[in-house]
Formats: structure tokens, C-alpha cells, sequence
């Protein structure tokens, strides 16, 4: 077999060189055996020469000797949740790079870049529990290098807290619950902390909820410090074994449940009522359009509350309602509550407002109650004549009579009546008549 020898990078590079300077060297000597009979000859020397000794130079600067790295280097990257930064150790001769947050659970990243040789970066409160990788990558001398860090939730699954949620009522209260873990200890105690998006107020809660000893939540009366974002952190402590601690971001805006408008009053002509309220007082002072309100207008004689209908008013309409009720009207009773506009996530009643005549009301009352007796009354007398009309041709029915023609007709023309019986009369058969004379008895003889 023919050996082949195997040259070193620098050889290599040696040799190039020289055979590129070679090259130059014919090729100049050819072009100077020329003598040059103008100045437009040597230009053109010139810029040859330039053509050919320049990839010579860039060859030899490819190789040029880096500077030396180690590729076992760390970076030695920390965080800290309670200001979500993240650190690595600092180099000078950094010249970019980036950060990249990889949540687990959510399985959504956050890239941010880093600024200037700063050795840091600084992420937006976000939920922690599910677990979270970061990444850093930097650019030292020409070269990239990258560093991973999984944040972790330590303890046992599932002993962290479950069913998280607040409240805030009233625009000054706020209230948080939320329930053991299915594998929590019987020694299990939680705790709350609440931190402000700036990073700069992070408070314990002040008055904890308990069941059987164990705190499940947390009333707050001021809540004046906490901005738009708030995070909330539930850490748990026991003596048998580790827990996992539970977090969340909620936005204060969409936690917050407003009160019912305020001095509601109705105005009534002979055809509308003009209903009219102020907006509530709310954690922040907003604008009139980003309220809703929802009416409910109730006739006091209708039970059937099903029937009546909730009108839903915007805040941008002035905070009026005009209710076509025309005159003389009953008692009518309204009720009001308001929401985001948003959101229809609705508050609480307001307190019932009268309008209308309880005279009225109480006149047609007496009036629907006399049409309803008066009802009754009658159909109970025509239903008793009815009946004894029935009874008395079914148990009674009517006797033929003999037709007196002598009784009817007072004006009876003896006359004729008598000529027709005796006309009648010689049509039946003849009798004998016997004629019985009476004898006077003389005196008897002695």
C-alpha cells in the first residue's frame, strides 16, 4: 500500500501560501519584462497585482489563531423567583445574546434579549408551579455558548393547594380561597403571599381562614398597594413531608365584582318614566363606557317574575333608561346591577325603587274582584232557571184539553145553533113520543 502523509493544518496553510506567492511572483516578473510604454499600462499593473495578492491575504487571515476557549466553560446561571431574574457569571469580551423562558405546563416560551454586557435578565411574573426551564445564550469571541436551568417545584405531587380563586367586592376587599391537596398531611398549613407586578410590595395575608386549624383562605381589607397584575404565591409547610407550593398572576381588573349603581331615581310623565343612576365606585376610577347595567322592572301584581324581561343598558348611553309607561300606571318596582363591559360577570342587586299608584293598583284590584263575583252571581241564577225549567217538563208534561168552543167564543149566535142542532136532530132516528095526560078522580061513591 502507498503511504499518504497527513499535513497539519498550518502546513497546509504554509503551503498555499507559498504557492500563491509563487503564482505572484511569475506573474509580476511577466509583467515587468514588459516595459511599460504609458501610464494607462501601469494602472492596469497596479490593480492586477491587487486582484491577485488579495485572496493570498484572506486565506492567511482564516487561519489566524483564535482566541483560546474553553469548552467545558459554565456560566453558572441562578435565578430568583421572588424578582424573576435570572444571573450568570459576567465576561468581557460578551458581545450579545439572548434568555429564553420555557414554561412546562403551559408549554409557552419567553424570549427577551439582553442589553448591552448586562449579565442579567429580568422576566415578567408569570405561574411557576408546572415547572420551568431557562436558557442563556451568549456570544463570547465569535462563539455561542449556552446554558440550561430547570426550576423545579419540590414535595410530593399534589400535596400544594388546589382550587385557587379571589375576589374583590366593595372596590376596598378582596377575598382568597382555596382547598387542601388530595395528598396533603394532616399537619398541612399554608401561607399566602401577594407581590405587586412592579416587584416592589410583597405582603403576607393579614388574616387567614381556617378549617380545622388549616388555613383555606384570606380576607384582605386594603388592597389600595397591589397593581394591575398581582402574584400570588400559597407555600405549605409540614413535619412529614415536603410540599409543593402553588402560584398564579391574576389581573385585578377581571377579579373585581362592582356594586350597584348609586342614587338611582325614576321620573315618570304621563307617557315614560325616565330612570337615571350614577356609576359605582371601583378600585380604579374608569369611564362610563366600560361599565354595563342590567335593569329589572317588575309589575308588584305580576307573581310570574319569568314573564318580565332584563334590559341591558351601556354605560355610554348617559347612564339613563327611558321606560314607556303610560298614564294611570301601577305600582312597579326596579331592581339595578352592573358589570364589566367586557365581561358580563354581574354583581349584586341594588335595593327595589317604587314607582307608580298603589291606588291604582288597589281600585283595579276591587274592580277585577266585583267583575269576577258579579260573574259568578249570574251564571249561578241562569243555571238555577235553567235547571228548574228542565225539571218541571220532565216531571210535569203539559195535558191536552178539550177545545171549549162555547167558553172561547163568548158572542155564539143562538139562532143558528139552534137551527143546526134541530137540523142535526132529524137526521137521527125517529121515536115514539108518548103522550101522558093527567085524569082528575071524581069523589068515590059510598
Amino acid at each position: 500500500m502507498q503511504s499518504v502523509r497527513q499535513l497539519s493544518d498550518e502546513e497546509e496553510t504554509c503551503q498555499r501560501a507559498q504557492m500563491w506567492g509563487q503564482r505572484d511572483t511569475a506573474r509580476r516578473n511577466a509583467v515587468l519584462a514588459h516595459p511599460a510604454g504609458c501610464p494607462r499600462r501601469l494602472l492596469t499593473t497596479a490593480l492586477l497585482l491587487s486582484l491577485l495578492l488579495d485572496p493570498a491575504i484572506l486565506l492567511l487571515r482564516e487561519h489566524q489563531d483564535l482566541p483560546a476557549l474553553d469548552q467545558n466553560a459554565s456560566l453558572h446561571v441562578t435565578f430568583d423567583p421572588k424578582t424573576m431574574t435570572l444571573r450568570w457569571d459576567c465576561r468581557e469580551n460578551i458581545t450579545s445574546g439572548e434568555c429564553l423562558m420555557t414554561m412546562h405546563k403551559e408549554n409557552s416560551r419567553v424570549k427577551k434579549g439582553i442589553k448591552g454586557k448586562e449579565c442579567r435578565c429580568t422576566f415578567q411574573d408569570h405561574s411557576l408551579h408546572g415547572g420551568v426551564s431557562f436558557t442563556v445564550k451568549v456570544n463570547i469571541g465569535q462563539r455561542w455558548i449556552s446554558e440550561t436551568l430547570v426550576y423545579s417545584n419540590p414535595g410530593v405531587e399534589g400535596t400544594a393547594a388546589q382550587n385557587f380563586s379571589c375576589l374583590i367586592y366593595n372596590a376596598d376587599f378582596m377575598n382568597c380561597t382555596w382547598a387542601k391537596g388530595q395528598a396533603a398531611p394532616n399537619d398541612i398549613q399554608y401561607f399566602l403571599y401577594i407581590r405587586d407586578s412592579k416587584k416592589k410590595i410583597e405582603r403576607e395575608c393579614p388574616r387567614y381562614l381556617s378549617d380545622s386549624g388549616t388555613h383555606v383562605g384570606c380576607h384582605l381589607q386594603n388592597i389600595s398597594g397591589l397593581s394591575f397584575y398581582s402574584y400570588f404565591l400559597v407555600n405549605g409547610t409540614s413535619q412529614k413531608s415536603g410540599i409543593q407550593f402553588f402560584d398564579s398572576v391574576l389581573m385585578l381588573k377581571e377579579i373585581e365584582r362592582y356594586n350597584p349603581p348609586n342614587n338611582i331615581t325614576v321620573y315618570c310623565n304621563e307617557s315614560h318614566c325616565f330612570i337615571q343612576w350614577e356609576k359605582p365606585r371601583t378600585r380604579k376610577t374608569l369611564s362610563d363606557r366600560e361599565f354595563q347595567y342590567q335593569l329589572d322592572i317588575q309589575r308588584q301584581s305580576n307573581i310570574r317574575r319569568s314573564e318580565n324581561q332584563l334590559i341591558v343598558v351601556s354605560g355610554d348611553l348617559g347612564n339613563k333608561y327611558n321606560f314607556p309607561s303610560p298614564h294611570p300606571r301601577a305600582t312597579h318596582t326596579l331592581k339595578m346591577r352592573t358589570a364589566d363591559a367586557r365581561r358580563a360577570e354581574w354583581g349584586t342587586w341594588s335595593q327595589p325603587v317604587q314607582f307608580g299608584s298603589e291606588e291604582l293598583e288597589s281600585s283595579l284590584v276591587h274592580v277585577y274582584v266585583l267583575v269576577v263575583l258579579g260573574t259568578l252571581v249570574c251564571g249561578l241564577m241562569l243555571g238555577c232557571l235553567f235547571k228548574r225549567f228542565l225539571a218541571r217538563h220532565s216531571l210535569f208534561p203539559p195535558i191536552p184539553r178539550i177545545k171549549d168552543k162555547l167558553n172561547e167564543n163568548q158572542h155564539v149566535d143562538h139562532e143558528s145553533l139552534w137551527e143546526k142542532f134541530t137540523h142535526d136532530a132529524g137526521k137521527a132516528d125517529r121515536e115514539d113520543v108518548l103522550t101522558v095526560e093527567e085524569v082528575a078522580q071524581g069523589p068515590a061513591s059510598g
